[in-house]
């Protein structure tokens, strides 16, 4: 009786390890930036304003939908994308927010920037975490393009040229 429990059990088990989905994914980059943590915090929480320091995006329009802010990227390939503002904190500097809408080989993308002070009051350091999911959300076989390596590539992309774009457009002022 006690070998058939043991099967049993074990059996239960196995089908629960393969029958899990999707690992969420995280990308998380930090740069050093040659300018004051408050100058800093002023550009990354403008919501409505990433067009001044991310490469890729052409332009950016926001609307209210009730308490919730909305803001449509035109990116300089043509292509849109749609987030929603999910909170910034003045206190911890910190501001979040989610893509709703994108051409982007991920889904459930969450994100948040954190600015905090250097060592000296002339620096700042600013950390970018994202986290998703691939886009196919069942098991294998998972469609070409649509993996999680592809989709920690497109993540890893965003972040990266947008901490560079943020130092680069501060240091220049």
């Amino acid at each position: 009786m006690k070998k058939y429990l043991f099967l049993m059990i074990t059996l239960l088990l196995s089908f629960q390890l393969f029958a899990h989905g999707p690992t969420p994914q995280k990308v998380q980059e930090s740069v050093v930036i040659n300018a004051p943590a408050d100058k800093v915090w002023t550009m990354v929480k403008d919501f409505c304003n990433i067009h001044n320091w991310h490469p890729a995006v052409e332009k950016t329009t926001c609307e209210k939908k009730g308490e919730d802010t909305f803001r449509t990227l035109v990116l300089k390939s043509g292509e849109t994308v749609y987030e929603k503002l999910r909170g910034v904190d003045d206190d911890l500097m910190k501001l979040k927010f989610e893509i709703v809408k994108s051409p982007n080989p991920f889904t459930d993308f969450n994100s948040y920037l954190i600015v905090t002070k250097g060592s000296t009051d002339n620096e700042s350091t600013v950390q970018w975490t994202a986290r998703f999911y691939r886009l196919y959300k069942l098991n294998p076989p998972i469609p070409e393009g649509q993996d999680d390596a592809t989709a920690k590539a497109a993540a890893q992309a965003i972040v990266d040229s947008g901490l560079k774009g943020l130092k680069k457009t501060l240091e220049a002022n």
